[in-house]
């Protein structure tokens, strides 16, 4: 069945009292809403949801109504979802979900009370990135691929006929999607499958994209995965049967809060997960991805090259502690990263064009 939210959502920007209309309309759809902020943001009843909320309601939502005047995304999703369950023989009953975020992830899977659900968040899919609301900017064709995918693991997680562990982990867990637990139970090998399952979904039911747009990429990161292919390969072998919430960290998700699908697959997004966030799971300030850049020099202007650079210094860092007890391998692998890091930095700082493939 498919839920949309955005009209809802909408009419709280333009109430008397945002706030106190957000607040009314998290209550009367609580149990989904909530699932998604301690899934995907936060604890919604923490001291750090109002100043994300606050700007969510004060972000300029131009390019969100244009989107919805030139895209009817009703019947894009509906169709999708028809198409999604049906090449998926979903045994299942299941919701799909279209609704405004705060900037968290793109797209996501939930379960509540036994129920498969799956979301879009269309702030990101306005076709223009917007600072504001954290949009990505990705294209409303792309719609579909993500729906797609998303069903894929509500319906993994939930179908009679499912084999899947991570069926077996909701169970465990009450007929509830969680996933920081789903990332300390399932052994990486099921995260990586979970993942593998859900791209190859998007692919049969929304063909004719580019491979990286699957991903979650763009082309250069995707070359790049690529390029590291085999050694992620080698070392992933070891850790694939063992479980912990680390191995999610360390092989699904990148140090910007999106999964990372060199091995897997995934979302993108900030957040936590899936989207989840990488330092750990509690971080020293959740909701600092998602606050406003304080005014500052330019490394605080431009979001895009303080994450790069500090991903530089933290690589840097590592390198210096362990390079005397790092492989050959591991030190090949890191003088890459050290060099395609710069690469990255100038190409910011100087606003050149990413190179041509």
């Amino acid at each position: 069945m498919l839920v949309n939210l955005v009209p809802e959502f909408l009419a709280t920007l333009a109430a008397p009292d945002p706030s106190a209309a957000y607040h009314e309309y998290l209550d009367r759809h609580r149990p989904v809403l909530s699932a998604y902020w301690q899934n995907y943001v936060l604890d919604p009843d923490s001291p750090h949801a109002e100043p994300i909320i606050d700007m969510a309601l004060r972000a300029d939502r131009t390019d969100l109504k244009r989107l919805l005047e030139d895209v009817d995304v009703v019947a894009v999703a509906e169709e999708a979802l028809r198409r999604a369950t049906e090449m998926l023989e979903a045994d299942c009953p299941l919701d799909l979900y279209l609704m405004v975020g705060v900037g968290a992830a793109n797209a996501g899977e939930l379960v509540v009370g036994g129920r498969g659900i799956a979301f879009v968040c269309l702030e990101h899919f306005t076709g223009r990135a917007n600072a504001q609301t954290y949009g990505m900017g990705l294209a409303p064709q792309l719609l579909p691929l993500w729906i797609a995918h998303e069903v894929a693991h509500a319906v993994r997680y939930t179908a009679p006929s499912s084999r899947a562990a991570m069926r077996r982990l909701v169970a465990e867990l009450g007929g509830y999607y969680d996933g920081w637990e789903m990332g300390s139970r399932a052994t990486l090998r099921e995260l990586v499958v979970n993942e593998g399952a859900a791209i190859a979904a998007s692919q049969a039911v929304a063909p004719g994209f580019e491979p990286w747009e699957y991903f979650g990429y763009n082309r250069r990161q995707y070359r790049r995965l690529r390029e590291l292919d085999a050694f992620l390969r080698r070392a992933s072998t070891t850790d694939l049967d063992s479980t912990g919430l680390g191995l999610r960290l360390r092989y699904l998700v990148d140090r910007a809060g999106r999964c990372r699908r060199a091995a897997a697959g995934g979302r993108s997004g900030i957040g936590y997960p899936n989207g989840v966030s990488p330092r750990g799971k509690k971080p020293t300030s959740p909701s600092s991805a998602l606050l406003p850049s304080r005014p500052g020099p330019e490394r605080r202007h431009n979001r895009p090259l303080r994450e790069v650079l500090d991903e530089l210094l933290s690589h840097t860092r590592d390198i210096a502690r362990r390079a005397k007890t790092m492989s050959p391998a591991e030190l090949d692998y890191a003088q890459q990263r050290l060099e395609w890091l710069a690469d990255e930095v100038w190409r910011l700082a100087t606003g050149e064009a990413p190179p041509p493939e």
